[in-house]
């Protein structure tokens, strides 16, 4: 039998080992816990954090600097569109990415961070590597052209000269009479036809390239057309406050979509545009109709070619006409270089 002394110090000792294990266990649920609340999780795509990339893409429009606050109507493309950036550029600034959504009261950067905005983001070219002390091949100079034997005239009539006298002809003793071939005749070679060949008439030019159907032009990987069919008034000028051209026309004359797209702004917001659409045709190309008595298509909307957006008015300017730009890459173009000729 077992001392009472010795079942007691056993029993003590289960009790120890007892309050280790659980003290153990609640250390390591402890830990599990606080680890939990010490991790930090990234906000989700739909909250407008884009990854981190190790180097910034240069900005490829001047920049502004500074901040803008969004108000009511905004979309990231018109406050791009107002600022002279691009739209890709002022999301990546704000880490926000696409559908790009936006909301009244946030501020916006206008600049890269740690930037301050004053100068435009220079894209340094890539060096040219030249390999040094590399000699340069010689090149052979060609062979001689060999003299072709179809160069060689098949009788003197292709030489232009006059035929020299032929001998006279033998008297055949039976059937008809051969005439002799004359001696300063070149024998031409077998297979090939005793005469000059006929002279084979000149290729005909080629076919003269069709203007594409509708005044239609593809530029900048864009089918354009005109948006308007009133007379070209005001043209382009790269330091306007409002850098495009000006259509004339009367109130309510048709303004269309000038190549296919999705309208990513349809509002007045704009100072000095009045009813103002701008379409995205592509990452790089983006065209505006300012001025219009009515808009007639909403944010958000698929558009093609040709097909009616708005009517012409005079809102924000001083007579009936439509204010078009077209903005590559955030700057203003001469539309001209993309419109066919009209």
């Amino acid at each position: 039998m077992k001392s009472p002394l010795r079942l007691g110090m056993l029993a003590t000792m289960n009790l120890s080992v007892r309050l280790a294990a659980i003290s153990v266990l609640a250390m390591s649920v402890a830990a599990c816990g606080s680890m939990t609340h010490s991790v930090r999780v990234e906000p989700a795509a739909s909250s407008g954090s884009a990854p981190r990339t190790s180097a910034p893409v240069p900005a490829r429009t001047q920049v502004p600097g500074g901040s803008y606050q969004v108000v009511h109507g905004d979309t990231l493309y018109s406050i791009a569109f107002r600022n002279k950036v691009d739209f890709r550029d002022l999301a990546q600034w704000n880490n926000i990415q696409a559908p790009y959504t936006i909301w009244p009261g946030q501020v916006l950067r206008l600049s890269p961070a740690g930037g301050s905005g004053a100068k435009p983001a220079a894209i340094a070219a890539a060096p040219v590597v030249v390999p040094a002390n590399k000699p340069t091949p010689a090149v052979a100079p060609p062979p001689p052209a060999e003299p072709m034997f179809e160069d060689v005239p098949a009788n003197t009539a292709d030489t232009g000269k006059p035929a020299p006298a032929a001998s006279a002809p033998k008297p055949a003793s039976t059937g008809t009479a051969t005439p002799a071939v004359p001696t300063s005749t070149v024998v031409p070679v077998a297979g090939a036809p005793t005469q000059s060949p006929a002279t084979q008439p000149p290729p005909p030019p080629p076919a003269a390239v069709a203007p594409s159907p509708g005044g239609t032009r593809s530029q900048g990987g864009v089918v354009w057309r005109w948006p308007a069919d009133g007379q070209l008034g005001k043209r382009f000028q790269s330091g306007d406050a409002i850098p495009g051209i000006e259509v004339l026309g009367k109130a309510g004359d048709p303004i269309r979509a000038a190549a296919d797209g999705v309208v990513v702004y349809s509002g007045n917001g704009l100072v000095g545009y009045g009813e103002l659409i701008i379409i995205k045709h592509s990452d790089s190309f983006l065209s505006a109709y300012g001025h219009n008595r009515k808009r007639l298509v909403k944010e958000g909307q698929k558009v093609t070619a040709g097909q009616q957006i708005a009517e012409m008015g005079a809102t924000g300017a001083s007579r009936d006409e439509l204010q078009f730009q077209i903005r590559k890459d955030g700057n203003p173009v001469d539309p001209l270089g993309y419109l066919p000729s009209k």
